[in-house]
């Protein structure tokens, strides 16, 4: 699985630079994203532009991925190409990571 990861204004990045989260990769993603996240900042923003297929086994490699994290971390999804998002969409997964448009919408100061 292709992950890089970066520490950027108190947030780690970790992008994928694959074009599938599937069955094939899932147990590896899982491992790497492990790798990844292992300590760092509180918030892990997933950067998915480049992801153009996921399936229930992807799926589960992001959520475990975010049961892997503390409890005092915290797991967003970004860039999330249309088939990508209506997957989250269409299981409901959208109620439990918050999805953003883009890296840079995620990395935005939030309005409050």
């Amino acid at each position: 699985m292709c992950l890089s990861s970066r520490i950027e204004d108190e947030v780690m990045i970790v992008t994928v630079t694959a074009d599938r989260i599937d069955a094939a990769v899932a147990i590896q993603f899982k491992e790497d994203m492990r790798n990844a996240t292992a300590g760092g900042p509180p918030r892990v923003v997933l950067d998915l532009a480049a992801v153009q297929f996921i399936d229930s086994s992807g799926l589960g490699a992001i959520v475990a991925s975010m049961k892997q994290l503390s409890a005092l971390r915290r797991l967003d999804l970004a860039g999330l190409t249309p088939a990508v998002d209506k997957v989250f969409r269409l299981t409901r997964m959208d109620t439990v990571f918050r999805l953003f448009p883009s890296l840079s919408a995620a990395l935005a100061p939030e309005q409050g």
